[in-house]
């Protein structure tokens, strides 16, 4: 993939550039953009993603933190398309005033990108924040985070990023993308995952502060049970109430029974 410009890579950004021409065409098969869609692209880098997505659709806006980056992705976008370009801290932006400037017919924005290992929860955590606002995100994380993002109850990796994501979002991991993708070549594999946020009338959250407090301290301490876990945040009784056994680890409990005592103590 030609960028245009060979702006070396910065350890302490957390930036592997990726160059597998095989692995950008599956993104943006998977991304398919659309007429009318509003794409952005969180941490663009050399433009690996950003200009074939240029190609395909002739507009996107891209986050990009890194100062040095901004010119020479300004210049080699020009031929390929319209390029947005947002500078600053992603975590900074606010995605629901985003989309209701620049969305689609419903009001919404596609998120997608390449995240940065040491900033992909926080990342996806501000995502959700903003999940009314974003129809999907495509997304190439760390494959064991991926892994915790799609977990179920009972496995060894399933916890608190795992139940907030699922309440949210159906969550879909689509394929692996091996070291040797990107350069430089991490040391992990890597896997894209898509995210579908829920309906406002499929979540079953009354109160997300509150849920996000149990969800918390339920995973706090993983081997602690239920009982001493939530202490200050809820009762044996609501536990019970909730239909969860005061013994059991949080490990062992569904999304739906997080939610089922969240929405219980938000009822007061």
């Amino acid at each position: 993939m030609t960028t245009g410009f060979t702006e070396p890579a910065k350890k302490h950004l957390g930036q592997n550039f990726l160059h597998d021409k095989g692995v950008i065409e599956k993104i943006v098969q998977a991304i398919d953009p659309r007429p009318g869609d509003v794409l952005v692209e969180i941490g663009p880098g050399q433009g690996a993603l950003t200009f074939p997505l240029l190609k395909r659709h002739g507009e996107v806006t891209a986050i990009e933190f890194d100062r040095d980056l901004h010119a020479p992705l300004q210049a080699a976008a020009r031929q390929h398309g319209t390029l947005h370009l947002i500078e600053g801290d992603v975590l900074g932006v606010d995605f629901t005033a985003l989309a209701a400037r620049a969305g689609d017919a419903r009001g919404q924005i596609r998120l997608a990108g390449n995240l940065p290992y040491n900033l992909s929860s926080p990342i996806l955590f501000h995502a959700l924040d903003h999940a009314a606002a974003i129809r999907d995100m495509h997304f190439m994380l760390q494959k064991e985070v991926v892994e915790r993002m799609a977990a179920g109850p009972g496995s060894k990796v399933y916890g608190r990023l795992s139940v907030m994501l699922q309440a949210y979002c159906a969550v879909t991991p689509l394929f692996v993308v091996p070291p040797g993708a990107f350069r430089p070549a991490p040391k992990v594999d890597s896997a894209v995952v898509r995210l579908a946020p829920k309906p406002a009338e499929r979540i079953e959250v009354a109160d997300r502060a509150t849920f996000a407090n149990v969800v918390r301290a339920a995973f706090g301490q993983r081997r602690k049970t239920l009982r001493n876990a939530l202490q200050g945040v809820a009762d044996t009784a609501a536990i019970e109430a909730a239909g969860l056994r005061p013994d059991a680890r949080a490990e062992q409990v569904e999304v739906a029974g997080f939610v089922r005592l969240a929405n219980l103590l938000a009822a007061g």
